[in-house]
């Protein structure tokens, strides 16, 4: 399958190849928390327990951002809300994203739990 990349937009209809419609899903990584940089053996480990608390749930393996700040991430299709929060906060992220089929939002795991709500739209639309 081809490399495909999404944004987040205040407008957009891309249902991501990893979605249903309606279905939930969420966007996770566990590398640099709180938006330090770490070395790639501590980013390797930390990425390797999140794999792990995520056992449950089928993940397909992605990357956020580009250059040094480029990311792996999991994509991880069903999963709740509130499940992913947590997910985000133990693992030291300052945020996440969190969608349904085609809506998408940045949510802000600390210190104040908030929600920016987006579409998807294709990278560079």
């Amino acid at each position: 399958m081809a490399q495909q990349r999404y944004q987040l937009s205040h407008a957009g209809d891309v249902l991501p190849f990893w979605s249903l419609p309606q279905q939930r899903w969420a966007i996770l990584t566990a590398w640099n928390p709180h938006g330090q940089a770490s070395d790639p053996a501590s980013n390797a480990e930390a990425q390797s327990r999140l794999q792990a608390a995520l056992a449950a749930w089928p993940a397909l393996e992605g990357v956020n951002g580009e250059g040094p700040w480029a990311e792996p991430t999991l994509i991880v299709p069903a999963l709740n809300l509130r499940r992913a929060l947590e997910l985000g906060q133990d693992f030291g992220q300052a945020a996440l994203i969190w969608g349904v089929g085609r809506r998408a939002a940045l949510v802000w795991c600390a210190p104040d739990v908030r929600v920016e709500r987006f579409w998807l739209a294709a990278a560079g639309a």
